[in-house]
């Protein structure tokens, strides 16, 4: 059986330096040389999950197919290899103490001091080995290369135990079989406009210290480094210069993958690993066209998202990457005007009226509006006047999660007349619960207990916007994050005044998507389709609302659908290029289209 490779991707200096789009873009261009690949993501952090966590400590909760809440990284990792990771594929500090005080409990040490080093650093290792195993890409049996990012700053002391456990697997795997890829800071001072290697030479002698040698640098700066900085570099840190990347600032960072492939990055994998007599050239052709057509659009399209946590945006990234998807797919430049839904209410008018002025500015200006998902009351009044203003504006509209409950708590109150409308999470005493909790989830247990992760979709209205984006297909499977749901009892009375379910679960007593057929796009979903939008393949709800805004709704659905009755005679191999440079937006949309007739995105 052929030995897994191992890739290690360890960051110095500070945080924030984009391990996790490196390691994305590392795994790219190895799967682009013709390897299968695989991801782990390791957090030092003592919760056994990120689903607990706020989102102002940690950014966004990515949700995977198998109801896992794990680190937004794993989201990088969907997105650029376009594989389905497991909740497996994050490691956490809590996860592995939880492992090994489980076996301690049930005697599984036989009586022996149960200690960090070796039983917390063995399970770390089998852990590793055990997951790198798991296929993710659809294909039969292990990947041949696992990346494995090690979150957090070489010096922490929560990664001290993860520290140990690579250097004693790096021996285990033995050489050619593990390769350290440290991602630094090379600060460039205004003052003298020097590019500074100090920093990066003592982040390397501290890893070095922990038994870890990368094999790989790569260096991020403002600019590309100068030779005698690599010669310095390589002098002070036993890295040899060819093995010295550059990690530049760029204008998209689809341009991540091409620049290592420009600075023969995956060559310097290689030849760690001792793998080029199985691999050839990296193959990025559509991918270098999709960032470069992201560089020369210049028709904006305004998409202003209400939300709670609008301060940090990484809290939307999943939103936000859907967004970008589907506007290089319909040949627009993304504006996104962050719109925090306090600042909308009443409330604000009185104690800081020229907040309350700004955000009403941004909301009337825009082309289209994203209510995401989230938790609590606060801002809740400013998305239900969010909604509002959609839709009786006729501005297109698309409530995720949340989102599509504050769109039917608006509905209920302005069309049905129930001033009292709202969800028992807001108001437990209301006498009209538009939004309910569910009866499985629990109310003493946060972590882990709502309704997670892929579930099915059953289509009920034919002629919706909604099925027709997906391609009339019967059914959908998307990815789920919730405890409460529309209130089945008030579901005939909604419908009768206009308010159309067009999606429902296997038994039809829990609304999936709601729809009003009479507005150019106002579309609520239960479900998260953000999580599954890709490069090339942006969600349907997402390219959906960008056609809308741009005033391209009907022609989009033409293209779907002829994809639909054309799907076994025609395959559009990547976006084509006009004249221009642009990428056609038909053909880029009928290749998403294609994905979802062929059950890509199920």
């Amino acid at each position: 059986m052929k030995k897994m490779k191992y890739v290690l991707v360890t960051g110095g200096v500070v945080s924030g330096l984009g391990k996790g789009v490196t390691a994305s873009s590392i795994g790219l261009l190895l799967k682009a040389s013709g390897l299968r690949v695989t991801c782990i993501k390791i957090d030092p952090y003592l919760n056994n999950d990120a689903g607990t966590m706020s989102p102002f400590e940690h950014g966004e909760v990515f949700v995977l197919d198998d109801g896992g809440e794990v680190d937004l990284d794993l989201g990088n990792y969907e997105r650029f290899l376009d594989v389905k990771l497991t909740r497996e594929n994050n490691i956490t500090t809590g996860k592995i103490y939880q492992f090994v005080l489980d076996k301690e409990r049930k005697g599984d040490y036989l009586g022996k001091t149960v200690q960090v080093v070796p039983h917390i650093t063995d399970a770390i290792q089998e852990w590793i080995e055990r997951v790198a195993m798991i296929p993710v890409d659809g294909k039969e049996g292990p990947a041949d290369v696992c990346v494995i990012e090690l979150g957090g700053t070489i010096g922490d002391i929560e990664s001290m135990p993860f520290i140990e456990a690579l250097g004693q697997f790096s021996c285990r795997v033995g050489a050619g079989n593990f390769c350290l890829i440290h991602v630094s800071l090379v600060p460039v001072l205004n003052v003298v406009g020097e590019q500074k290697t100090k920093p990066t030479q003592h982040s390397v002698r501290g890893l070095r210290c922990l038994g870890l040698t990368p094999n790989i640098l790569a260096c991020r700066s403002s600019m590309a480094l100068d030779d005698n900085v690599k010669e310095k570099l390589s002098q002070f840190c036993n890295v040899s210069a060819e093995h010295i990347i550059t990690l530049y600032d760029v204008p998209n960072i689809w341009h991540i993958p091409l620049l290592l492939r420009d600075q023969k990055a995956h060559e310097a994998i290689f030849k760690v690993l001792n793998l080029p007599s199985i691999t050839k050239e990296p193959s990025l052709k559509e991918w270098t066209t999709r960032a470069e057509i992201c560089d020369k659009l210049h028709e904006p399209v305004r998409i202003a998202i209400v939300g709670k946590y609008t301060g940090l945006s990484d809290t939307y990234l999943s939103i936000l990457k859907a967004l970008l998807h589907a506007s290089v797919a319909c040949g627009k430049k993304l504006v996104v005007d962050w719109v925090p839904a306090s600042d909308l209410e009443d409330m604000t008018e009185i104690e800081n009226p020229d907040a309350y002025k700004a955000a009403w500015k941004l909301l009337k200006s825009t082309d289209g509006v994203v209510v995401p998902g989230g938790f609590g009351d606060r801002g809740v009044q400013g998305k239900i006047l969010a909604a509002k203003h959609a839709r009786e504006n006729r501005i297109p509209y698309l409530g995720i999660c949340l989102g599509m409950q504050i769109a039917v708590i608006e509905f209920a109150r302005s069309v049905l007349g129930l001033k009292d409308a709202n969800s028992t999470e807001f108001d437990p005493n209301t006498r009209s619960p538009c939004v309910i909790f569910m009866p499985e989830g629990s109310k003493t247990h946060m972590g882990g207990t709502m309704r997670l992760g892929s579930r099915r979709t059953y289509f009920k209205v034919p002629d919706s916007k909604s099925v027709k984006l997906y391609g009339n297909r019967s059914f959908i499977d998307e990815r789920h994050r919730h405890r409460f749901e529309v209130n089945p009892d008030m579901v005939a009375r909604l419908e009768n005044a206009d308010l159309s379910f067009t999606g429902k679960d296997e038994t039809g007593q829990r609304m999936e998507i709601v729809e009003l057929p009479d507005h150019p796009y106002y579309i609520g979903v239960q479900f998260h389709p953000e999580f599954k939008s890709r490069p090339g393949k942006p969600s349907a709800l997402f390219l959906g609302l960008i056609a809308a805004a741009c005033g391209e709704l009907d022609g989009v659905l033409e293209s779907v659908l002829g994809s639909r009755e054309k799907v076994k005679c025609e395959i559009v191999n990547g976006p084509k290029v006009y004249q221009n440079g642009f990428a056609s937006p038909t053909n880029i949309i009928r290749d998403a289209a294609y994905s979802y007739c062929n059950g890509v995105h199920s």
